[in-house]
């Protein structure tokens, strides 16, 4: 049959089950999508993103354009550009689970962009009545189809110009995590295009110039800006969902990220991986398959819950209410068959037809539940994702815990799967702070976490080294704070971390006083030069290197503002700080040593009397872990069989002195034949002179002994004199 609207023709025909979403297919789209229980499912069609009346409605015959449990129907003379919902129908009964309601129009879960307008209110989404005294147990037959955003139909051609993902080998990488939007929003970032993939690819200079290799972006798929009702107490305005945990369609690239609202999302966001990968700079995704937005039996129907939420979600034993694994009101059922499909065909389109590199899973562990809520020995996802042919050379990274009491650091399932060490950032964080007891463990941080990692085959490069991340204290707080100052997020001060394992070094927050400000500027040296030096996958969270401040605050998920922009005038205020880490990954990337890929032995393999690896007191002589006094030294040998290298790197011998007093170490290993020990790094040494490369090295005078300053990392280099 033929439909006519607004003065065009399409020609209907019952399509195919395969492949789910919109598909651009020659002159026509085929749609299709999966609900087992509903009994009707309607398509609406509209020309533009803020049209509330259907320029069209195609009610889905189930004997024609139905097959199993996927709906679908072709339209020819349709394509990309066109604006689209449905609508479904099926029983509304909470306590079984079921909560469909045709009032309520929905996103297509597979949509690959939504078009937004000014009069979208998810809130108006609920499918129950919010003044009922039944509350979720009432049903809503308010249409709520002005106040939602529409999928919008994508067709996938653009000129990628040659490029493939880099998947460079997580030896080798040095990843950088940040904000799309927060990254230039701020005024003094300069960039034509602030807040945007577009103001992304502006930064490319700053980023090569740095010398990481990898992009960490927080989550960049669709969500609900305005899902908090919560203002900031200080200054009135409204708290907006910054971070970007609380998706809405996993295919759909955010729309407020791009220069272009009108449905550039897609294009400007391959524009971005094209262009940062001409220049050697990956892009992984934090994604976050756990939950939705759509948040707890008192959130509103915007997609998966309006299409089976049975089948989406993990219910209680009481099927009216939903298991929270997540701490966001939900927990996505990742180990039902057709939830573990959509997951798998989610990072196959983003790699095959986005070119991302990688992906960071938010809650990882919730992946590993099974339809109950328990944790599975061998998580069908988890093993179908570390095993995917498609996936193969992506990097696949997990936080190995989830808000549910899961906590799998070191042990998490699927293989090959790396991970957020938050152990090496405790212990880190622990040590330079002083505490007791830090001396023994930071030894096994430095040297790639085996206690965590050796046990089930996996390598250094596997543990994921990080200080500083997005959740939590920036760097510059870290040492400026003794608690979390939270006030501004209208919980009064209760949402965030309490153990932060941070200092003030004598002033909470800001300070006039130089002494307080040379030793913060110091321990921020410690901390980058040990996340640098240390075996591992080191992850910087992005503003670091600017010595970026969010006032004390650890939890800025919903500071849309100045708190958690990067202040770039901060570059010219502490552009020693940016030299030092720029220099610190030149070394790291220049020497093998401290990127090889298996773990320490202990021992000489190479026949030349010195062991890979030899531990030592500040003494010189071998350790007692006991009493150690919170002072380390060791040396690196440096032959190419040790680092794995095709030829030999530099001798090292590092000293740390974490106490609070200056100590004479002494250094009772000689360089290699014919060379001496040179001064490449200590952190006493204030701004950049900190650290010096590549032949400006300083020969020590002294080559028995150096005196390490309190709250210091010295790295000694071995060179021809």
């Amino acid at each position: 049959m033929s439909v006519r609207t607004t003065g065009t023709n399409y020609t209907v025909y019952p399509g195919e089950p395969l492949p789910f979403g919109a598909t651009v297919q020659g002159n026509g789209v085929n749609f299709a999508v999966l609900s087992r229980h509903a009994t009707s499912v309607t398509l609406l069609l509209f020309d533009k993103a803020d049209n509330y009346v259907p320029m069209a409605e195609l009610v889905l015959d189930p004997y024609l354009n139905k097959t199993g449990d996927v709906w679908h129907i072709r339209l020819e003379g349709m394509g990309e550009g066109t604006h689209y919902l449905y609508r479904v129908d099926g029983p509304y009964v909470p306590e079984k689970g079921h909560r469909f309601n045709r009032f309520k129009v929905l996103l297509d879960p597979y949509c690959k962009a939504i078009s937004t307008h000014e009069s979208i209110d998810l809130d108006k989404a609920r499918g129950y009545d919010w003044e009922s005294d039944d509350r979720d147990l009432s049903f809503s037959e308010y249409d709520d189809i002005m106040h939602m955003p529409k999928s919008l139909v994508v067709c996938d051609d653009f000129d990628w110009q040659g490029d493939r993902p880099l998947n460079f080998p997580l030896r080798h990488s040095i990843i950088y995590e940040t904000h799309v939007s927060g990254l230039t929003k701020h005024p003094s970032s300069g960039v034509a295009h602030p807040g945007t993939y577009k103001g992304v690819v502006e930064m490319i200079p700053y980023f090569k110039e740095l010398g990481i290799t990898s992009l960490e972006l927080l989550p960049i798929m669709e969500y609900d800006h305005m899902s908090f009702t919560r203002v900031n107490p200080i200054t009135d305005e409204h708290l907006e969902n910054y971070w970007g945990y609380d998706p809405i369609a996993f295919f759909a690239p955010n729309s407020r990220y791009a220069s272009d609202s009108k449905g550039a999302q897609v294009t400007e966001f391959k524009e971005m991986v094209r262009e940062l990968h001409k220049e050697g700079i990956e892009v992984i995704l934090d994604v976050v398959f756990n939950h939705t937005g759509e948040g707890s039996e008192l959130g509103p129907t915007i997609s998966f819950r309006g299409w089976d939420n049975e089948i989406y979600y993990i219910l209680a034993d009481e099927k009216r209410y939903y298991m929270n694994y997540s701490g966001c009101g939900n927990t996505m059922n990742c180990n039902h068959p057709i939830v573990r499909t959509m997951i798998r065909n989610c990072l196959h389109y983003w790699v095959i037809e986005m070119h991302v590199d990688g992906f960071r899973f938010d809650l990882g562990s919730i992946l590993g539940r099974d339809r109950y809520g328990n944790l599975m020995e061998n998580p069908p996802i988890l093993e179908g994702i570390a095993e995917d042919p498609v996936l193969r050379n992506t990097k696949i990274i997990a936080e190995a815990w989830d808000a549910g009491g899961a906590y799998q650091v070191g042990s998490f399932p699927g293989g090959r799967w790396a991970e957020w060490n938050d152990r090496f950032r405790d212990d880190v964080r622990g040590f330079w702070r002083g505490d007791k007891g830090k001396t023994r463990v930071l030894a096994t941080r430095l040297t790639g976490s085996s206690d965590l990692y050796l046990r089930d085959g996996r390598k250094p490069f596997h543990s994921i080294n990080f200080v500083t991340s997005h959740d939590g204290f920036t760097l510059w707080d870290l040492v400026s704070y003794n608690r979390k100052h939270n006030e501004a997020n209208g919980e009064e001060n209760r949402d965030g971390s309490d153990n932060n394992i941070s200092y003030n070094h004598g002033e909470e927050g800001e300070t006039r006083d130089p002494k307080i400000l040379e030793l913060r500027k110091r321990q921020a040296r410690n901390f980058l030069t040990t996340l640098m030096l240390s075996l591992g996958t080191p992850m910087i969270l992005g503003g670091d290197e600017l010595l970026r401040t969010q006032e004390g605050n650890n939890n800025a998920y919903c500071q849309n503002n100045e708190v958690s922009w990067f202040d770039w005038n901060r570059k010219k205020e502490n552009g020693d700080n940016f030299t030092f880490l720029k220099r610190l990954i030149k070394f790291r990337k220049r020497h093998p040593a401290f990127h090889r890929p298996e773990f320490f032995l202990g021992i000489d393999t190479t026949f030349n009397a010195i062991p890979d690896i030899t531990w030592y007191n500040y003494d010189g002589d071998p350790p007692v872990w006991e009493d150690m006094d919170h002072c380390l030294a060791y040396r690196l040998d440096g032959t190419e069989a040790e680092v794995d290298a095709d030829k030999d790197d530099n001798d090292f011998y590092l000293m740390f002195n974490g106490s609070d007093r200056d100590r004479q170490f002494t250094i009772k290993t000689l360089p290699p034949p014919g060379t001496k020990w040179f001064r490449a790094i200590d952190t006493a040494v204030p701004g950049e002179k900190s650290i010096t490369l590549f032949g400006d090295e300083e020969v020590l005078r002294n080559q028995k002994s150096y005196k390490v300053t309190a709250k210091s990392v010295v790295v000694l280099i071995s060179r021809v004199v």
